[in-house]
Protein backbone atom coordinates (compact mmCIF):
# COMPACT_ATOMS: atom_id res chain seq x y z
CA UNK A 1 0.00 0.00 0.00
CA UNK A 2 2.80 1.99 0.88
CA UNK A 3 3.45 2.73 -3.26
CA UNK A 4 -0.13 3.37 -3.91
CA UNK A 5 -1.03 6.84 -5.88
CA UNK A 6 -3.94 9.18 -4.66
CA UNK A 7 -5.95 11.78 -6.51
CA UNK A 8 -6.91 14.22 -3.66
CA UNK A 9 -10.02 16.46 -4.41
CA UNK A 10 -10.51 19.93 -3.03
CA UNK A 11 -13.99 20.60 -2.57
CA UNK A 12 -15.32 23.84 -1.62
CA UNK A 13 -19.35 24.05 -0.33
CA UNK A 14 -21.87 26.80 0.80
CA UNK A 15 -23.56 25.99 2.57
CA UNK A 16 -22.10 23.61 4.11
CA UNK A 17 -24.33 21.42 5.47
CA UNK A 18 -26.36 19.47 4.74
CA UNK A 19 -24.39 19.32 1.64
CA UNK A 20 -20.87 17.88 2.69
CA UNK A 21 -22.98 15.01 4.16
CA UNK A 22 -24.43 14.34 0.78
CA UNK A 23 -21.40 14.90 -0.89
CA UNK A 24 -19.44 12.80 1.14
CA UNK A 25 -22.12 9.56 0.53
CA UNK A 26 -22.20 9.84 -3.09
CA UNK A 27 -18.26 10.03 -3.17
CA UNK A 28 -18.23 6.99 -1.11
CA UNK A 29 -20.91 5.25 -3.78
CA UNK A 30 -17.97 5.52 -7.04
CA UNK A 31 -15.25 4.73 -5.07
CA UNK A 32 -13.88 7.71 -2.83
CA UNK A 33 -12.29 6.28 0.21
CA UNK A 34 -11.41 8.45 2.62
CA UNK A 35 -12.73 12.24 3.44
CA UNK A 36 -11.15 14.98 5.28
CA UNK A 37 -14.21 17.95 6.83
CA UNK A 38 -12.93 21.45 6.96
CA UNK A 39 -14.65 24.82 8.12
CA UNK A 40 -14.90 25.06 3.42
CA UNK A 41 -16.00 21.64 2.55
CA UNK A 42 -14.20 18.49 2.18
CA UNK A 43 -11.17 16.75 0.66
CA UNK A 44 -11.91 13.23 -0.90
CA UNK A 45 -9.54 10.94 -1.71
CA UNK A 46 -9.32 7.99 -4.49
CA UNK A 47 -6.78 5.39 -5.13
CA UNK A 48 -5.32 6.12 -9.06
CA UNK A 49 -6.11 2.87 -10.62
CA UNK A 50 -10.09 3.83 -9.63
CA UNK A 51 -9.91 7.27 -10.93
CA UNK A 52 -11.36 8.47 -14.26
CA UNK A 53 -11.63 11.88 -15.24
CA UNK A 54 -15.21 11.13 -15.46
CA UNK A 55 -15.67 9.96 -12.26
CA UNK A 56 -17.93 12.77 -10.69
CA UNK A 57 -20.16 12.68 -13.68
CA UNK A 58 -22.81 10.71 -11.32
CA UNK A 59 -22.35 13.36 -8.30
CA UNK A 60 -26.18 14.58 -8.44
CA UNK A 61 -25.50 17.06 -5.74
CA UNK A 62 -22.58 19.14 -7.48
CA UNK A 63 -25.78 19.50 -9.92
CA UNK A 64 -27.79 21.43 -7.10
CA UNK A 65 -29.21 24.94 -7.93
CA UNK A 66 -29.35 24.66 -3.67
CA UNK A 67 -25.28 24.65 -3.01
CA UNK A 68 -22.37 26.25 -4.37
CA UNK A 69 -20.19 23.38 -4.97
CA UNK A 70 -16.43 24.06 -6.61
CA UNK A 71 -13.46 21.82 -6.57
CA UNK A 72 -9.79 21.06 -7.72
CA UNK A 73 -7.98 18.13 -7.75
CA UNK A 74 -4.27 16.66 -8.14
CA UNK A 75 -2.26 13.72 -7.54
CA UNK A 76 -0.95 12.64 -4.06
CA UNK A 77 1.44 10.10 -3.14
CA UNK A 78 1.20 8.39 -0.28
CA UNK A 79 4.49 8.85 1.26
CA UNK A 80 3.66 12.96 0.86
CA UNK A 81 0.32 12.22 2.59
CA UNK A 82 2.29 10.39 5.57
CA UNK A 83 4.76 13.64 5.71
CA UNK A 84 1.58 15.75 6.08
CA UNK A 85 -0.08 14.53 8.02
CA UNK A 86 2.59 13.69 10.79
CA UNK A 87 3.41 17.35 10.19
CA UNK A 88 -0.06 18.50 11.93
CA UNK A 89 -1.40 15.50 13.75
CA UNK A 90 -1.21 16.62 17.19
CA UNK A 91 -2.39 14.84 20.59
CA UNK A 92 -5.71 15.02 21.71
CA UNK A 93 -6.90 14.50 25.23
CA UNK A 94 -10.23 13.46 25.90
CA UNK A 95 -11.73 13.97 29.32
CA UNK A 96 -8.16 14.11 31.12
CA UNK A 97 -8.33 10.17 30.33
CA UNK A 98 -7.89 9.19 27.05
CA UNK A 99 -5.08 10.79 24.82
CA UNK A 100 -4.60 9.93 21.06
CA UNK A 101 -1.36 10.77 19.64
CA UNK A 102 1.15 9.20 17.61
CA UNK A 103 4.27 7.17 17.91
CA UNK A 104 6.20 10.11 17.45
CA UNK A 105 5.04 12.43 20.16
CA UNK A 106 5.76 11.75 24.20
CA UNK A 107 3.88 9.61 26.16
CA UNK A 108 1.41 11.10 28.07
CA UNK A 109 0.55 10.49 31.89
CA UNK A 110 -3.53 10.01 31.59
CA UNK A 111 -5.08 7.19 32.31
CA UNK A 112 -5.21 5.34 28.66
CA UNK A 113 -2.89 5.66 25.82
CA UNK A 114 -3.32 5.20 22.75
CA UNK A 115 -1.33 5.25 19.42
CA UNK A 116 -2.38 5.71 16.24
CA UNK A 117 -0.63 6.25 12.74
CA UNK A 118 -3.78 7.40 10.90
CA UNK A 119 -2.25 7.48 6.90
CA UNK A 120 -5.21 7.74 5.16
CA UNK A 121 -8.16 6.34 7.39
CA UNK A 122 -10.27 7.97 9.49
CA UNK A 123 -10.55 8.14 13.19
CA UNK A 124 -7.79 9.96 15.07
CA UNK A 125 -10.22 11.86 17.70
CA UNK A 126 -10.11 14.89 15.93
CA UNK A 127 -13.09 14.66 14.42
CA UNK A 128 -16.10 15.44 16.64
CA UNK A 129 -17.88 12.14 15.97
CA UNK A 130 -15.04 9.85 17.18
CA UNK A 131 -14.16 12.11 20.50
CA UNK A 132 -17.92 11.26 21.29
CA UNK A 133 -17.48 8.22 20.98
CA UNK A 134 -14.39 8.22 22.93
CA UNK A 135 -16.41 9.37 25.62
CA UNK A 136 -19.58 7.21 25.27
CA UNK A 137 -16.96 4.31 25.84
CA UNK A 138 -15.59 6.07 29.07
CA UNK A 139 -18.99 6.62 30.52
CA UNK A 140 -20.46 2.63 29.67
CA UNK A 141 -18.59 -0.39 31.43
CA UNK A 142 -17.26 -2.56 28.66
CA UNK A 143 -15.31 -4.96 30.88
CA UNK A 144 -15.82 -8.79 29.81
CA UNK A 145 -17.89 -7.61 27.14
CA UNK A 146 -17.83 -8.45 23.71
CA UNK A 147 -17.76 -5.77 21.20
CA UNK A 148 -18.17 -4.63 17.52
CA UNK A 149 -16.78 -1.50 15.71
CA UNK A 150 -18.08 -0.98 12.50
CA UNK A 151 -16.66 1.15 10.14
CA UNK A 152 -13.59 0.90 12.18
CA UNK A 153 -11.36 3.25 10.18
CA UNK A 154 -7.93 3.21 12.53
CA UNK A 155 -9.05 0.94 15.25
CA UNK A 156 -8.85 3.55 17.69
CA UNK A 157 -12.88 2.74 19.29
CA UNK A 158 -12.05 -0.81 19.92
CA UNK A 159 -8.11 -0.01 20.71
CA UNK A 160 -9.64 1.84 23.39
CA UNK A 161 -12.85 -0.23 24.35
CA UNK A 162 -10.33 -3.06 24.98
CA UNK A 163 -7.84 -1.05 27.27
CA UNK A 164 -11.19 -0.57 29.28
CA UNK A 165 -12.38 -3.81 30.21
CA UNK A 166 -13.49 -5.74 26.35
CA UNK A 167 -12.16 -9.24 26.10
CA UNK A 168 -13.68 -10.22 22.39
CA UNK A 169 -13.74 -7.44 20.04
CA UNK A 170 -14.56 -7.65 16.21
CA UNK A 171 -13.16 -4.00 14.08
CA UNK A 172 -14.99 -4.45 10.65
CA UNK A 173 -14.13 -1.92 7.80
CA UNK A 174 -15.19 -1.48 4.40
CA UNK A 175 -12.04 0.47 3.02
CA UNK A 176 -8.88 -1.69 2.47
CA UNK A 177 -7.09 1.33 3.54
CA UNK A 178 -8.69 0.88 7.07
CA UNK A 179 -8.39 -2.80 7.29
CA UNK A 180 -5.07 -2.46 7.17
CA UNK A 181 -4.31 0.70 8.85
CA UNK A 182 -6.87 -1.04 12.27
CA UNK A 183 -4.07 -4.41 11.60
CA UNK A 184 -1.35 -1.62 12.70
CA UNK A 185 -2.72 -0.15 14.68
CA UNK A 186 -4.43 -2.73 17.09
CA UNK A 187 -0.15 -3.89 16.80
CA UNK A 188 1.05 -0.82 17.76
CA UNK A 189 -1.25 -1.04 20.77
CA UNK A 190 -0.32 -4.54 21.87
CA UNK A 191 -3.94 -5.27 21.50
CA UNK A 192 -4.78 -8.88 22.02
CA UNK A 193 -8.51 -9.47 21.84
CA UNK A 194 -9.14 -7.39 18.74
CA UNK A 195 -9.89 -9.16 15.29
CA UNK A 196 -10.02 -6.89 12.23
CA UNK A 197 -12.21 -7.71 9.16
CA UNK A 198 -12.37 -6.17 5.71
CA UNK A 199 -16.05 -5.96 4.61
CA UNK A 200 -19.42 -4.56 5.76
CA UNK A 201 -22.46 -6.20 8.04
CA UNK A 202 -22.76 -9.63 5.56
CA UNK A 203 -19.50 -10.94 7.78
CA UNK A 204 -22.04 -11.07 10.43
CA UNK A 205 -23.32 -14.33 10.77
CA UNK A 206 -24.36 -15.84 13.75
CA UNK A 207 -22.28 -13.82 16.23
CA UNK A 208 -24.27 -11.44 19.00
CA UNK A 209 -22.24 -8.44 20.94
CA UNK A 210 -23.02 -6.88 24.35
CA UNK A 211 -22.04 -3.38 22.70
CA UNK A 212 -21.98 -2.58 19.06
CA UNK A 213 -20.10 0.98 18.43
CA UNK A 214 -21.38 2.39 14.78
CA UNK A 215 -19.47 6.03 13.45
CA UNK A 216 -20.48 6.32 9.95
CA UNK A 217 -22.79 8.48 8.11
CA UNK A 218 -26.56 8.49 8.00
CA UNK A 219 -27.65 6.50 5.40
CA UNK A 220 -25.70 3.66 6.19
CA UNK A 221 -26.61 3.55 9.91
CA UNK A 222 -29.96 3.81 9.05
CA UNK A 223 -29.45 1.14 6.17
CA UNK A 224 -27.89 -1.23 8.78
CA UNK A 225 -29.69 -0.59 11.85
CA UNK A 226 -31.80 -3.36 11.31
CA UNK A 227 -28.69 -5.78 11.34
CA UNK A 228 -27.24 -4.10 14.53
CA UNK A 229 -30.39 -4.82 16.44
CA UNK A 230 -30.52 -8.53 15.12
CA UNK A 231 -26.75 -9.12 16.38
CA UNK A 232 -27.05 -7.05 19.70
CA UNK A 233 -27.22 -8.90 22.99
CA UNK A 234 -30.34 -8.79 25.29
CA UNK A 235 -29.47 -5.69 27.56
CA UNK A 236 -26.78 -4.80 24.59
CA UNK A 237 -25.67 -1.32 23.97
CA UNK A 238 -26.01 0.36 20.54
CA UNK A 239 -23.73 3.32 20.30
CA UNK A 240 -24.04 5.78 16.80
CA UNK A 241 -22.55 8.46 15.49
CA UNK A 242 -21.83 10.25 12.44
CA UNK A 243 -24.74 12.55 11.71
CA UNK A 244 -26.06 15.67 12.81
CA UNK A 245 -28.75 16.89 15.28
CA UNK A 246 -31.14 17.44 12.72
CA UNK A 247 -30.82 13.83 11.99
CA UNK A 248 -32.21 12.20 15.18
CA UNK A 249 -35.06 12.10 15.08
CA UNK A 250 -34.67 10.08 11.61
CA UNK A 251 -32.11 7.86 14.19
CA UNK A 252 -34.68 7.51 16.84
CA UNK A 253 -37.31 6.46 14.86
CA UNK A 254 -35.19 3.34 13.05
CA UNK A 255 -34.05 2.69 16.52
CA UNK A 256 -37.35 2.80 17.93
CA UNK A 257 -38.85 0.79 15.74
CA UNK A 258 -36.63 -1.94 16.78
CA UNK A 259 -37.58 -1.52 20.32
CA UNK A 260 -34.17 0.22 20.87
CA UNK A 261 -34.73 3.28 23.90
CA UNK A 262 -33.03 6.39 23.58
CA UNK A 263 -30.72 7.01 27.02
CA UNK A 264 -28.04 8.97 26.16
CA UNK A 265 -26.89 12.23 23.66
CA UNK A 266 -23.94 13.90 23.31
CA UNK A 267 -23.20 16.81 21.15
CA UNK A 268 -20.15 18.54 19.62
CA UNK A 269 -20.79 21.51 17.51
CA UNK A 270 -23.49 20.41 14.80
CA UNK A 271 -22.20 16.77 15.54
CA UNK A 272 -23.92 14.16 18.18
CA UNK A 273 -23.88 10.96 18.71
CA UNK A 274 -26.53 8.77 21.05
CA UNK A 275 -26.57 5.63 22.90
CA UNK A 276 -29.41 3.11 22.20
CA UNK A 277 -30.68 -0.04 24.73
CA UNK A 278 -32.75 -2.45 24.37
Amino acid sequence: MTNNIYIGYDFKIEPLQPASEILIAELGLVGFESFVENNEGVTAYIQKEHWDSFILEDIQILKSDEFSISYSFNEIKQTNWNAEWEKNFNPIVVDNLVTVRAPFHDAPDTKYDIIIEPKMSFGTGHHETTHMMIQHILKNDFKNKSVLDMGCGTGVLAILAEKVGATRLDAIDIDNWCYINSLENVDRNNCKNISVFEGDTSLLNSQSYDVIIANINRNILLADIPTYVAHLSENGILLLSGFYEIDIPLIEKACNTHMLKLKETIKRGDWVSLKFIN
